[in-house]
């Protein structure tokens, strides 16, 4: 693998921490600027939304700049995103800091993805896309926990002064190790929005925003699902989570590895255990071993589908794959919010913490639906390419031997 994924996946590494880390530190961030800790969740809301918007904006206005300017613009504004928020002297200007620092989330995975799948060989793309998203899923297992101990111990200031200074190192590395490849000739907005009419490249979004949305409607309500029915002491909720780093991190590995050689079985697999795990769930939550064995199983099985999900973006939208590459990820946080909504509402309805498991499971059995229905349609549509090679063949001439 080329050593300029290692610069994306340091990018990653960084985007991935600021996002996640405020859920950590949210009682600190609240009790500084003296508001509600549900006042202070918007900067988890805002966040996820500036995701959603900033994906398509910023890779529109990218366009008519090489992809490598790009990809150091968009760290540059998450570094300037994370100085405003440990700079705020008030909670509005915090607010505003993670919204700039959102807008280059979606960008960079969507424009990093395109990049990294091009410096690989064709049969090594989905590998090359989880290497980049490695970074993501280490920032749970290690920058997580690390920048929440920061936050809690030296002030949670001093947390996105750190996030800012990592944002530095993956500029610095993608400046000095992704190569300079020249703007996609002939490729204009109007092409970009027009792949995002293509039936398979909305069904890939679509299975996105459901399959991942599963895995959050059960892990967002994780710390009163493990403490009020699992039994676990809330100082225990932190391993419990790098359980589910540690889960993503070889999830994202192997289905990188296979989407390379199978993308569509690959899905079909990983959407069909995910929601037999997330139904389980409501069964194994009861017992603490059986509990931490699951949890690291939802995140194995949740990010086993990104690397092929990406990658059959990629391919639909082959030609102009940057806008929907971007837009892709928006459909994760889209995921993310949607099932964070659901789950809440069958426990405000009374069913209980592990009710959100059923809502998860429902979400990723409806994105298997939509795998097969996308799988049964490329098989006719190649079926039917075949035809029609077939019959515009031309007969074959018989030859009359002479004697």
């Amino acid at each position: 693998m080329p050593l300029a994924l290692l610069a994306l996946a340091i990018g990653a590494f960084g985007i991935g921490t600021t996002e996640f880390v405020i859920m950590g530190l949210l009682p600190e961030v609240a009790a500084d600027f003296q508001v509600s800790i549900p006042t202070a969740g918007f900067l988890v809301t805002g966040y996820a939304l500036g995701v959603v918007l900033g994906a398509p904006l910023m890779t529109l206005l990218g366009t008519r700049v090489t992809r490598k300017r790009m990809l150091m613009l968009l760290m540059g504004l998450f570094i300037v995103g994370n100085l405003v928020s440990a700079l705020a002297p008030v909670f509005g200007v915090m607010l505003a800091g993670r919204v700039i620092a959102s807008l280059a989330h979606g960008a960079f995975f969507g424009i990093g993805s395109v990049v990294a799948a091009d410096l690989v060989a064709p049969q090594k793309k989905a590998g090359a896309i989880a290497m980049m998203f490695t970074g993501l899923t280490v920032a749970n297992v290690v920058g997580v926990p690390l920048g929440t101990y920061i936050g809690q111990s030296a002030g949670w200031r001093i947390t996105f002064l750190v996030v800012a200074f990592l944002g530095v190192i993956g500029l610095l590395g993608v400046a000095r190790l992704v190569p300079e490849q020249p703007r996609p000739e002939g490729v204009r907005i109007r092409h970009e929005l027009a792949a995002l009419r293509n039936i398979q490249v909305l069904l890939a979004m679509a299975m996105t925003v459901l399959g991942f949305g599963g895995v959050f409607a059960a892990i967002t309500y994780i710390t009163p699902m493990m403490t009020g029915t699992a039994g676990y002491a809330p100082s225990s909720v932190t391993w419990l989570l790098v359980l589910f780093g540690l889960g993503m991190v070889g999830g994202n590995l192997i289905g990188g590895r296979f989407a390379d050689r199978r993308l569509m079985p690959m899905l079909y697999v990983s959407l069909g255990a995910l929601a037999l795990v997330l139904g389980l769930f409501t069964v194994t939550a009861h017992n603490k071993a059986a509990a931490a064995v699951t949890i690291a199983l939802i995140g194995a099985l949740g990010f086993a589908t990104v690397p092929p999900l990406q990658k059959r973006v990629l391919d639909q939208a082959a030609g102009a794959p940057t806008l929907a590459s971007a837009v892709n990820i928006g459909a994760f946080n889209l995921g993310n919010a949607l099932a964070a909504w659901l789950g809440g509402l069958v426990i405000a309805a009374g069913l209980g913490y592990t009710a959100p498991n059923w809502v998860g499971a429902a979400l990723a059995a409806s994105a298997l639906v939509l795998a097969v229905v996308s799988g049964l349609l490329e098989r006719r549509t190649s079926v039917g390419q075949g035809r029609i090679v077939a019959e515009n063949s031309p007969e074959p001439v018989a030859v009359t031997a002479r004697h």
